[in-house]
């Protein structure tokens, strides 16, 4: 069978940036737990985050991440599909396994074990995106600077078992999602108005471009 029709390349109108609904998912979910962390929320249950790693952290953010696939945009789609993927996966261990320690026959200090593997697991994986992060722009290689030093201090706590250090954890975690967030509202009204605003510096890493 002869192909005599003319290819034609079909050129898809890009999808609206994601990127600051990933942003903001990340920076609200890290924002509740770190709070949990760093004590805030000694008067109430402490697990508000949990809801909120399913539909917004998890579902919205890796949601964000397809799109950046839609965009062509790999780093975006790899950090945003992955973290989703992460919140979506914490709340689930904690829902699963966390509020039944006795039922699966854990103590807490392996609880804690479990969870300071994931946070290691997730510190090696941001610090290659971390390096990536330095060819988008400075707000974002802050998101991911501040992200790499909550996940190393806390995996240190976790595994040490030490509260004080977790809570330290969590007031860096706190500095995260606020820089998380200052990204999010940046790329908002600067994809709004079509110049920039709100400064989000420009790329600087090794074969960075202007």
């Amino acid at each position: 069978m002869t192909v005599t029709d003319e290819q034609r390349t079909i050129m898809m109108a890009p999808a609206a940036d994601p990127a600051p609904l990933g942003l903001g998912a990340f920076a609200l979910t890290t924002f509740l737990l770190s709070g949990f962390n760093a004590g805030w929320m000694k008067a109430a249950s402490g697990l508000a985050w949990l809801g909120y790693a399913l539909a917004y952290g998890g579902l919205a953010q890796f949601c964000a991440g397809m799109w950046e696939f839609r965009n062509r945009n790999v780093f975006g789609a790899t950090a945003f599909a992955s973290y989703g993927s992460f919140w979506i996966g914490l709340a689930l261990y904690f829902q699963l396994v966390g509020k039944n320690l006795v039922t699966h026959l854990i103590t807490v200090p392996l609880f804690q074990k479990d969870v300071g593997w994931i946070l290691l697991a997730f510190a090696i994986f941001n610090t290659y995106m971390l390096l990536w992060s330095t060819l988008v722009n400075a707000a974002v290689f802050g998101v991911f600077l501040t992200l790499e030093a909550t996940e190393i201090i806390l995996f240190i706590g976790n595994f040490a078992g030490n509260a004080n250090i977790i809570k330290v954890g969590g007031y860096v975690g706190i500095l995260t999602a606020l820089v998380a967030w200052y990204a999010s509202a940046a790329g908002v009204i600067n994809g709004m108005r079509g110049t920039p605003v709100l400064p989000v510096g420009k790329p600087f890493g090794m074969g960075a471009t202007s």
